[in-house]
């Protein structure tokens, strides 16, 4: 896991890193690999209103963003037995670079492990 990934993830509660670990489903369908290991997802909180994804894309143009926001709300929504509404709020500050890959993205896309 990448240094970036762990911050993020040790400050969300047990259902956040389940729900983290279920948007490991959610593959970039230009990339061939899942947008937790990417580095796109950034924070994720869940409410007793809703749960609310914040990422990213690997570029403002990408033209797949609308697929895995669908994805990625009908990934959450199927966790969750009391139908929580998911929102994604898409950012692009930080923007994203490689270096937020997990080792694990960098092996599976035969990149140097750093």
């Amino acid at each position: 896991m990448s240094n970036s990934s762990a911050i993020r993830s040790e400050s969300e509660t047990p259902d956040e890193r389940a729900l983290r670990e279920a948007l490991k489903e959610v593959i970039d369908p230009e990339i061939g690999v899942n947008i937790v290991d990417l580095g796109l997802v950034y924070r994720i909180e869940r409410t007793e209103a809703r749960i609310v994804v914040t990422m990213t894309m690997t570029s403002p143009a990408c033209p797949m963003a609308g697929v895995v926001i669908d994805d990625v709300q009908a990934t959450l929504g199927e966790l969750t037995s009391d139908a929580l509404p998911v929102d994604v709020d898409l950012v692009w500050e930080p923007p994203w670079a490689p270096k937020m890959m997990s080792e694990a993205a960098r092996e599976q896309m035969g990149w140097p492990i750093a």
